[in-house]
């Protein structure tokens, strides 16, 4: 007989209770948190994903209806794209659950309801029986005995190296600080592109993934929509460490995506759910420092990371919809404490000219200006840029103002000192924003006719020209057909359709582009040999509704009814990619097709361009043309960030999947495209030896 291997201690105590007391009640807030908090938010409060199920506008929704006919339309709707995938006891749990939390009267009928699917015997429809498989799960998930190795090939990153990358690491958001999201390598080519094979892939964590990998002397560090980051053998997809973030549950929102991380000397830099910033040792996983930058019980959080620039750590946040005392901010941490050197509003304070553009809302009423892409960083300038997203709530009168009342430093590019957080200028591209047309996307910093030019595009798929060293406007294009606005392109003014601009509470109105776009968080591609910018836009329109919001202390919200659809006139096609000459400001070629692009976009000096789409397509196509040179099927919807990046004297390409909580809108209007609600990994590509 072998040796005897030692027992798993297995405590089932209270694990298996079908038949017990346990009733819907008391699982309903958990059965909440599993399929509804990622779109209406842990406080029910809402999100861009999904209705407040609480505040006036609820109320008034629902208080002249029974609860039985919230319940039936729970079942009927609910989740998006999946309605009847839970059995009528769990509608009913989360049903009395959102009516507890809610200002709402819970109805006698529903009490009924829930009484009688008590009182069911267990093995019968619709029985609820707690038998713990949740739990073993977990146990499963985290079993195990893995030896974490250290990293010990990685060199520390200088400054130098983080400025100009070598050619085969990737080691920015988008590879340099400049956003341009192109490489330099060219091993893999239009000539041989067909030639790519699956070298290596990893599993990730569920949720909304988003990442963008980093590479550096051939070990990649990959983040999860966990708080969860690896370090990877970057040609054999061998794990090295694995760090994981404690995070309190209820501070992961929307799915979780962290977009990217940052990275210099020995360390790496995490922005975690809870509005905390960790610093983490490159070589072993091992945390090194942690500061908090804010309260996530007040909705503060991160969905994107830090970048690093002239020796800062600097971090915008977001979940910036309620009202309080400091609102939102970026902010300036020291890489080797953590200690925080600066902060610098987002929102214009009191003692500067553009506080009065808030009209007559006082400061902790003012909400809105989240920073939830990473910004992007000129050396030679000193500056880095951010872009700022819109006011909050979303429609001016909802946050009792108009379009008039501009609502500084909302949906603005900020340019600012990073030792000091000194705000050097700011260009506010749309003033008092009333649609989620927000324009707080990447930032591509590229020299124009000798012209420092910073380049930025946002959801209404207006692409701005300005100069990165004054803010000055230089030009503007419209990428897509679009009706919300009257835009001057000789000065870079717009104005709002009138029946936008004066639109009331309860007045609907459309607008196209919606507000998933025109552009998204899924980031162009700067060629600049070529002078090419490579966009990615939805051909969506949006139709909303402003509602009535809580004004008071803790209120606020999004504040609008929205239901999305595809673009008429495009037979259906949704999803499009542009070429655009930026020195010219006209489109060199356009593919338009069914499925939207998800993921960014990528360049090479190889000629080629990768992007990947909802149809599970991941494809190479020919810079110059837009030709297909080689696509390939993955599992799940492409999602996040595609990068290149050489180990062992090879070039790979990297795409991640794993569609998350952009499937509550796409499995909706898309049913003829497949779409699996899970499939997170990571795909690694390369050429034959």
């Amino acid at each position: 007989m072998g040796k005897r291997q030692p027992l798993i201690p297995f405590l089932f105590t209270g694990l298996f209770l079908s038949g017990s007391n346990v009733t819907l009640a008391n699982s309903g807030e958990a059965l909440y948190a599993e399929h509804c908090a990622t779109c209406h938010s842990a406080s029910l409060r809402g999100s861009a994903h999904g209705a407040a199920l609480t505040g006036p506008a609820f109320s008034e929704k629902w208080s002249g209806q029974s609860a039985s006919d919230l319940l039936a339309y729970q079942m009927q709707e609910m989740p998006p794209g999946a309605a009847g995938s839970l059995s009528v006891a769990q509608h009913s749990a989360i049903t009395e659950y959102v009516i507890s939390q809610s200002s709402l009267t819970e109805g006698t009928q529903l009490k009924k309801t829930v009484a009688e699917l008590q009182s069911v015997e267990p093995g019968t429809p619709d029985a609820v029986e707690f038998s713990g498989a949740g739990s073993v799960m977990d146990l499963a998930r985290n079993a195990g005995s893995y030896t974490m190795r250290t990293a010990d090939q990685f060199r520390p990153v200088t400054t130098q190296e983080l400025n100009a990358p070598a050619p085969g690491d990737w080691l920015n958001w988008r590879r340099t600080p400049d956003g341009h999201s192109h490489s330099p390598l060219a091993q893999i080519t239009g000539e041989n592109v067909g030639q790519l094979s699956l070298s290596w892939s990893m599993a990730m964590h569920s949720g909304s993934n988003q990442p963008t990998p980093l590479v550096r002397d051939g070990v990649m560090f990959l983040t999860h929509p966990h708080n969860k980051i690896q370090a990877i053998d970057a040609a054999s997809g061998d794990l090295i460490w694995e760090y994981q973030y404690a995070f309190p549950p209820a501070s992961k929102m929307l799915g979780g995506p962290t977009r990217n991380i940052a990275i210099w000397q020995d360390r790496l830099f995490l922005a975690t759910y809870d509005a905390a910033l960790v610093a983490i040792d490159a070589r072993t996983g091992q945390q090194l420092w942690r500061a908090q930058k804010a309260n996530y019980q007040e909705a503060f959080t991160h969905s994107a990371g830090p970048i690093v620039a002239n020796g800062v750590v600097v971090s915008g946040i977001n979940g910036c919809e309620l009202f309080t005392q400091s609102g939102c901010f970026i902010t300036g941490h020291d890489p080797e404490t953590g200690e925080e050197m600066w902060r610098t509003s987002t929102l214009a304070l009191p003692d500067t000219p553009e506080y009065a553009t808030w009209g007559d809302v006082a400061p902790d009423r003012r909400g809105g200006g989240d920073v939830w892409i990473a910004g992007s960083y000129d050396p030679d300038l000193d500056l880095v840029y951010f872009g700022t997203s819109q006011p909050k709530p979303w429609a001016a009168p909802s946050r009792g103002m108009s379009v008039n009342d501009a609502a500084l430093y909302t949906n603005s590019t900020l340019a600012l000192r990073p030792q000091t957080g000194e705000l050097v200028w700011y260009f506010q591209h749309i003033p008092g924003e009333t649609i989620d047309m927000e324009v707080g996307f990447e930032r591509i910093l590229a020299d124009i006719d000798d012209t420092p030019t910073l380049l930025t595009v946002g959801k209404d798929g207006i692409l701005w020209k300005l100069n990165r060293a004054t803010g000055d406007y230089m030009d503007l294009l419209d990428t897509m057909e679009q009706t919300i606005f009257e835009v001057d392109r000789s000065t870079g003014e717009i104005a709002y359709r009138e029946d936008i601009a004066s639109a009331g509470i309860g007045d609907t109105y459309t607008a196209c582009p919606g507000i998933y776009g025109g552009h998204n968080w899924q980031s162009a591609t700067f060629d600049a040999s070529r002078n090419l910018l490579f966009l990615p836009v939805h051909q969506l329109c949006s139709d909303m509704t402003p509602r009535e919001v809580d004004l008071g202390p803790g209120g606020g919200g999004y504040g609008a009814d929205v239901a999305t659809y595809p673009m008429p006139g495009k037979e259906g096609k949704a999803g499009a990619l542009l070429a655009i000459d930026v020195r010219t400001m006209e489109v060199k070629w356009r593919i338009e097709q069914e499925a939207l692009f998800l993921s960014g976009a990528l360049s090479t000096d190889g000629g080629l361009l990768f992007i990947g789409d909802l149809d599970r397509r991941f494809q190479a196509l020919d810079t110059d043309t837009g030709e297909l040179r080689w696509s390939t099927r993955l599992p799940a919807p492409a999602h996040g960030y595609p990068i290149t990046f050489e180990a062992g004297a090879k070039q790979f390409v990297a795409i991640p999947t794993g569609i998350g909580v952009f499937r509550a809108l796409t499995a909706v209007i898309f049913p003829g495209i497949y779409q699996p609600p899970d499939g997170q990994a990571l795909f690694v590509f390369s050429l034959p030896d």
